[in-house]
């Protein structure tokens, strides 16, 4: 059967490292079917399996990140029917520690991975429902002025099966999460910087081009160093059975990277890069919470 839709997800690759990965359905405000959530699922692992590629960039086209699962198929299934893309979940799709373990596609997609590399998301517009889901694959998320977060899948009795209870509450805090998803009332830029579930706040328009920097930013440090120190924040936040499990992880993990990367470091230190703060090869200091272009 001919792909009705082959450009629905976008990759552009860069010499220096960093992927984008843009979802295109405009007529849908990229809102995820099937075909889709299997093309975005192909393109992350693609990211993932790269090692050339060092930082993965995520955006929604023409003005919208993602309004969620696309509805009008929600509305076709009926059941005893064929399956829909993720309804048996058999386990994560990509563990960082294990590599690829199976095909199991969220029905957005690739909700389920576990990604081994930065992933920055730019939002413009909305990201409701699964497309709040699919932000939440961020580390962090680059929000325009105008964007609007929310559990908006509240008002049809869709449950959130994208990972949103899952991750929502480790980036906000239990009670923010469950404020969102109870209610599924829309959170505004602001709020949700205010709340962490935004990074940064750009203007209208800004969110790609200020996403881009930022990874450009990332690729000047050593990347098994900063690789190995986000790997930490994961497991504490979703693996560790105790606090001390989680010391024992970071000081463990860590100290594999001194002998490649930190002696290194401390020798370029000693010849003087690095003094007083300065960063040599970029600007990523942004202080978290600026809302860039004001004045």
């Amino acid at each position: 059967m001919a792909d009705s839709e082959p450009n629905a997800v976008q990759v552009s690759k860069t010499e220096h490292g960093i992927t984008t990965i843009t979802i295109n359905r405009h007529h849908r405000r990229n809102a995820i079917d099937g075909p889709t959530a299997r093309k975005l699922t192909d393109a992350f692992l693609t990211f993932e399996q790269d090692p050339s590629q060092k930082v993965c960039v995520f955006y929604g086209a023409h003005g919208t990140f993602c309004a969620g699962f696309d509805l009008h198929e929600v509305a076709k299934f009926r059941p005893g029917s064929d399956a829909a893309p993720g309804e048996t979940y058999n386990g994560p799709i990509i563990d960082a520690r294990h590599g690829v373990q199976g095909r199991n596609i969220g029905p957005i997609g690739p909700s389920r991975m576990q990604v081994s590399k930065p992933v920055i998301c730019a939002v413009a517009g909305h990201a409701v429902a699964g497309g709040l889901e699919l932000a939440l694959l961020g580390d962090m998320r680059v929000a325009e002025s105008d964007a609007v977060f929310g559990v908006f899948c509240r008002r049809f009795g869709v449950p959130l099966i994208d990972g949103g209870t899952v991750r929502l509450q480790a980036v906000v805090g239990l009670g923010r999460a469950l404020d969102m998803i109870l209610t599924g009332r829309p959170v505004s830029a602001q709020e949700a910087l205010q709340m962490g579930l935004a990074n940064r706040v750009v203007p209208r328009g800004e969110a790609l081009r200020e996403a881009t920097r930022i990874a450009e930013g990332l690729l000047a440090f050593p990347q098994r160093c900063m690789n190995v120190d986000r790997a930490s924040c994961y497991y504490a936040a979703y693996e560790a059975r105790s606090f001390e499990d989680a010391m024992r992880h970071e000081f463990e993990e860590g100290a594999k990277v001194i002998t490649t990367e930190s002696v290194q470091g401390a020798a370029r230190f000693a010849s003087g890069a690095g003094r007083h703060g300065q960063f040599e090869k970029h600007d990523s200091t942004l202080e978290p919470g600026v809302i860039l272009g004001s004045p």
